[in-house]
């Protein structure tokens, strides 16, 4: 399956007109049936370096705070920051905020421009290498409940780490909860503030751009539905209300077809649901594709797939496991990359029909 790395995609005249100072997202003539659409399309977000915002307030520290656990943490020292989840938000925020320079170190989700060199300090996605994380000695540790285990968090408290456990619920509505908590954490509220807005205005710029592209009826609207898959472990999970996917397919434009079939959270995928559900467009993890072989492997793997007609046009969209349910200062990046692979597929680059 190709990458995302140097695409690029020239204007194309014939692509929808827009408002007045909206810019398009789109770089080639928009689908004309958004749900009859065939083939599959990965959704690429661009090659560089979180910009961090202008604020350059120095942190003011020391302060308390009283994290997602009802811990009261005291943070002394930002000079050291160790930001760790299982979807790199926690440091991509850190990096949005200006304070990229004072990161020691990363998780395997962190990924990037700019966090290359960074040492990685958890065994697989979700588990904390303590010995790692010791030998780097950093002065706060901002994490989640998404990675763990608890043991060794409380075994870097017991080392002297401040560890601020934050809140891990992952949507475009609490980003700025998040944001606000990282920004409280490391003594910069004033730099938190300022990100808030940046975000805040340019996801109304995202949303205005993909809200052009949308379809006027919801009978023309693509039925999506986001598919969870590890082929070498023979994991295959739908994620409907309330996992994050939702807001990601509500943000497009598209109807979350899990949710409409009252599938709560992240639940194992039944052939049932699938044919119920009935999806125009599966949204999957580039690796998650990837590990069952691309699209034919998908189709031979899970035969109720091609009872749908997402499966029946071979319509899936991909995208990085690292970025599609990061949001954080990245979610208007994450939406246009996500409405340029559902509206104008020939925009991003062609997920190969197998991998390899």
């Amino acid at each position: 399956m190709r990458g995302c790395r140097g695409i690029r995609v020239a204007r194309d005249a014939h692509r929808r007109r827009l408002p007045a100072g909206v810019r398009a997202p789109y770089r080639s003539p928009l689908a004309e049936d958004v749900r009859a659409t065939t083939g599959g399309s990965t959704a690429c977000l661009p090659d560089h370096a979180i910009e961090p915002i202008a604020d350059t307030t120095a942190p003011q520290l020391p302060v308390t705070v009283t994290d997602a656990e009802g811990r009261e943490v005291e943070i002394t020292d930002a000079s050291r920051i160790l930001p760790v989840d299982i979807s790199g938000t926690i440091a991509a925020t850190v990096f949005a905020l200006g304070l990229g320079d004072n990161v020691v170190g990363r998780d395997s989700s962190t990924l990037f421009a700019g966090t290359e060199e960074l040492p990685v300090v958890t065994k697989t996605g979700h588990t904390l290498n303590p010995e790692a994380i010791l030998e780097l000695a950093p002065t706060v540790m901002l994490t989640d409940t998404t990675i763990g285990p608890k043991e060794v968090r409380q075994q870097l408290r017991d080392a002297g780490i401040a560890v601020v456990v934050l809140s891990d619920e992952r949507r475009l509505d609490n980003t700025e909860q998040l944001i606000a908590e990282v920004a409280a954490a490391l003594g910069v509220p004033s730099r938190g503030d300022e990100l808030i807005a940046q975000v805040d205005t340019a996801l109304a710029e995202a949303q205005a751009e993909i809200a052009e592209a949308v379809p006027a009826s919801d009978a023309q609207k693509a039925r999506m539905l986001f598919l969870y898959v590890r082929g070498n472990a023979n994991v295959y999970y739908i994620f409907g209300r309330d996992s994050g996917a939702d807001s990601l397919i509500d943000a497009v434009g598209g109807i979350d077809v899990a949710g409409e079939i009252g599938w709560e959270g992240m639940k194992p995928m039944t052939a049932e649901a699938l044919v119920t559900a009935q999806p125009d467009v599966l949204v999957m993890m580039t690796d998650g594709l990837a590990s069952v072989g691309g699209i034919d492997g998908l189709l031979e793997r899970l035969p109720a797939v091609a009872e749908t007609p997402a499966g029946m046009n071979r319509r899936v969209i991909d995208m990085a496991d690292t970025d599609i349910l990061s949001f954080g200062p990245r979610s208007p990046e994450i939406l246009r990359a996500l409405a340029r692979a559902l509206y104008a597929p020939a925009a991003g680059d062609t997920a190969s029909e197998s991998a390899g």
